[in-house]
């Protein structure tokens, strides 16, 4: 590239172009003086069902250095609390960490944790997650989330003393219950004898001792970290809202919601119930929070503080977020909305990237998001455009890099 004030190479050339207001094509943002070369940050979320945000990272700067070989990027994936938490955090530096747990069928398997000096990030999924299930196989009345807790003490064995619990994705509803016993508590029927692994058989539920909590949890600050604020109980709640995803019918919504009931009135903390998060993930936010005296947060904001979101936005020019789908559920919490929100409070343009677009322009713009490029614009066929969510995503952000960078 060349070099020199006003000249295609400059600072002020490619800044300008950087922040090009990409929704009409035609006119800066704003202008700069300093000479070094426009900043790229790409922090997008996964596409969930084709890539992880790392590879949606590593896929939108190959298709940006296409067009702008000598581009400054700078790639951090992000993660709102659910699937791809811990991928986010290993690419930001921490250690992964692997273990065998319960999973939610009982049956052992691999999870992972991630871990840097005391502090650990934990996803509920990596133990207790839907992924765990055989295709087609539910057990929405039986699984648990035992393996969650196993994951927890691990994170605690490490040394952990600050805990970020991302929660989503989930296969239970059993509010934590699983995760509880894991960590020493104790859940009795009128008989004295512990209940049954899941939600359903806290029905039967007598009394909940929770005063064989592993003692390190005292001095552990648990994080629950969620993009949803549903209540436990009623028709916001866990198995009303999310129990249908885990293969519950009607009837066992019913009775999950009872048995949650139950669950709250034994371990005799009303007030979590209607905590904002107490619903995240089966229920497993009340756990957190009733049992574990978790702090709820918004998963985005969490993350951004333990990923170092807020130097790197620093450093930008111009941001590329995305997810999957750009869609109502996007405004409602989501990694690509937190991201805008935080880079125009700093006056940084915001593009995006995703698989598939539902949200009009003007609403994007209401996001702080100038645009939107979606891999539908290049292959409308859904399934194919899934299935080859890699190459679509380099050739979007090669248009994307053409659209902004090229005068």
């Amino acid at each position: 590239m060349r070099s020199g004030h006003g000249r295609p190479g400059s600072r002020r050339d490619r800044v300008a172009t950087a922040r090009r207001t990409v929704s009409d094509g035609e006119h800066p943002v704003s202008d700069a003086a300093t000479e070094s070369p426009a900043r790229v940050l790409i922090a997008a979320d996964k596409f969930k069902g084709s890539l992880t945000a790392v590879e949606v990272a590593a896929h939108v700067e190959a298709g940006l250095r296409s067009v702008v070989p000598a581009l400054s990027v700078e790639s951090l994936p992000v993660a709102d609390g659910g699937d791809g938490t811990v991928d986010a955090a290993v690419a930001a530096g921490f250690e992964r960490r692997t273990v065998t747990v319960t999973g939610p069928l009982g049956t052992p398997v691999e999870a992972v944790y991630a871990l840097r000096g005391d502090t650990a990030v934990v996803e509920m999924a990596e133990a207790s997650g839907l992924r765990h299930l055989p295709p087609g196989v539910f057990a929405p009345l039986t699984a648990t989330t035992y393996g969650t807790g196993e994951l927890l003490r691990a994170a605690l064995d490490a040394g952990a003393r600050t805990i970020v619990l991302g929660v989503g994705g989930s296969a239970t509803t059993d509010g934590g219950a699983g995760m509880l016993t894991a960590l020493g508590a104790r859940l009795l029927d009128a008989s004295g004898q512990p209940v049954s692994p899941g939600g359903g058989p806290l029905a039967g539920l007598a009394t909940a001792d929770l005063g064989g909590l592993d003692p390190r949890l005292a001095d552990t600050e648990i994080v629950l970290a969620s993009d949803v604020d549903n209540p436990l109980l009623g028709p916001k709640g866990a198995a009303a809202v999310y129990g249908p995803q885990k293969g519950a019918s009607p009837v066992d919504v019913e009775a999950l919601d009872a048995a949650l009931g139950r669950f709250a009135e034994a371990l005799g903390d009303q007030r979590s119930v209607d905590a904002p998060g107490a619903g995240a993930a089966g229920g497993i936010g009340y756990g957190a929070l009733a049992g574990l005296g978790a702090t709820f947060r918004p998963g985005i904001e969490v993350l951004f503080e333990v990923l170092g979101f807020g130097p790197a936005l620093e450093r930008a020019d111009l941001v590329i977020t995305g997810e999957g789908s750009l869609d109502e559920q996007t405004l409602h919490g989501k990694a690509p909305v937190g991201v805008a929100q935080a880079a125009r409070a700093r006056g940084i343009p915001v593009l995006a990237v995703c698989g598939r677009l539902a949200l009009s322009p003007e609403t994007l713009q209401a996001a702080g998001i100038r645009r939107a490029y979606a891999l539908t614009d290049l292959e409308p066929d859904l399934p194919r455009c899934i299935a080859n969510a890699a190459e679509l995503l380099e050739a979007t952000a090669a248009v994307l890099a053409r659209d902004t960078f090229l005068v």
